[in-house]
């Protein structure tokens, strides 16, 4: 009886055709695409979040270093008038360095509002490469 059964086993087995496991595959394919979608739209979400901190960061750091510039200037004519005057001197190379450091912050929030654009026009390219593949798979 078991020789019947093993017999008997293979022909009773489901035979799946290549169309069905081309179709698998294809939406196989379409699901890791959507899903890679998926991904990036939210990534793009959360930058997009950023940028309004970023801005302001910006605007604000800029605002910063000009001050701290036009601190500097004053206490740099002031030493002008009295070259030899040691409080002056200290504080016209303290009002530099923090001029200095200021203008650093500035142009690293710029440049990472910089960054953050480029960011984000790379990831609408890419989501936009994706959306045209997702309709051309369903569209076939």
């Amino acid at each position: 009886m078991l020789g019947f059964f093993s017999a008997a086993l293979p022909s009773t087995a489901q035979v799946v055709s290549k169309d069905s496991i081309n179709i698998l595959k294809d939406e196989k394919a379409t699901l890791e695409i959507s899903k890679k979608l998926n991904e990036r739209k939210m990534e793009l979400a959360k930058l997009e979040n950023q940028m309004d901190a970023a801005i302001q960061d910006v605007d604000k750091t800029a605002q910063q270093a000009q001050r701290s510039a036009d601190d500097n200037r004053k206490n740099a004519e002031q030493l002008g008038s009295d070259p030899l005057d040691k409080k002056r001197a200290r504080k016209a190379g303290n009002s530099a360095s923090s001029a200095r450091k200021d203008a650093k912050r500035a142009r690293k929030a710029s440049d990472h509002l910089d960054g953050l654009r480029k960011d984000i026009e790379s990831l609408k390219r890419k989501i936009a490469d994706d959306e045209g593949k997702l309709a051309k798979m369903q569209g076939a």
